[in-house]
C-alpha cells in the first residue's frame, strides 16, 4: 500500500504532531478557541450532517467533550501511523464501534479526512509537502477503508 518514502513522510509528520494530539483535534472540530463567543465545529460547520452523531453537544457549551473526543481522533491516528503494516488489527476495536455500535455513515470519513488534511497544512504550512500531503491522503484513505469494512 504505502512506499517506504510514503511511510517516512507519514512519520515525519507525526513527529511534528506527537505531543500536540489535543490542538490539532481542537482545531479538526474547533475552528475558534473552546471559550470563544463565536465558537464553531469546524467539521460540524463545513460538513453539518457530521452533526447529527453529536446532537447532545453544543460547540461552545461542550467544548471540553469535544477537544475530548478530537483528541481520541488524533489518539487512533498515531496508533495507526505505528502500525501501518496492520492498519486492519489496530483500528478492529475502533471499526466495530464505528458501524456496529454508533452506526456513524461511512461517507463521513472522507469528511474528516479532509478535514485533517486542512488542519495539517494550516499548522505545518511550508514543512508540510505536496508529497507529504499525497502520502497522508493515501494513508488515510487506508484507515477510512479499514474503519468501513466492518459495514459490509
Amino acid at each position: 500500500m504505502l512506499s517506504a518514502q510514503e511511510r517516512a513522510q507519514i512519520a515525519q509528520v507525526w513527529d511534528l504532531i506527537a505531543g500536540h494530539e489535543a490542538q490539532f483535534g481542537a482545531e479538526l472540530l474547533l475552528s475558534r478557541p473552546p471559550r470563544s463567543p463565536t465558537c464553531s465545529c469546524r467539521l460540524f460547520t463545513v460538513y453539518p450532517s457530521t452533526k447529527g452523531y453529536f446532537p447532545h453537544l453544543s460547540a461552545c457549551q461542550d467544548a471540553a467533550q469535544l477537544l475530548s473526543h478530537g483528541q481520541r481522533m488524533l489518539a487512533a491516528v498515531g496508533a495507526a501511523v505505528q502500525h501501518m503494516d496492520n492498519l486492519r488489527a489496530a483500528l478492529s476495536p475502533l471499526a466495530d464501534l464505528h458501524a456496529l455500535v454508533l452506526r456513524v455513515d461511512p461517507a463521513n470519513f472522507p469528511l474528516l479526512i479532509q478535514c485533517f488534511q486542512v488542519v495539517l497544512a494550516s499548522h505545518l504550512q511550508d514543512e508540510y509537502t505536496v508529497e507529504m500531503q499525497a502520502a497522508w491522503d493515501k494513508f488515510l484513505t487506508g484507515v477510512a477503508v479499514v474503519l468501513t469494512e466492518k459495514y459490509r
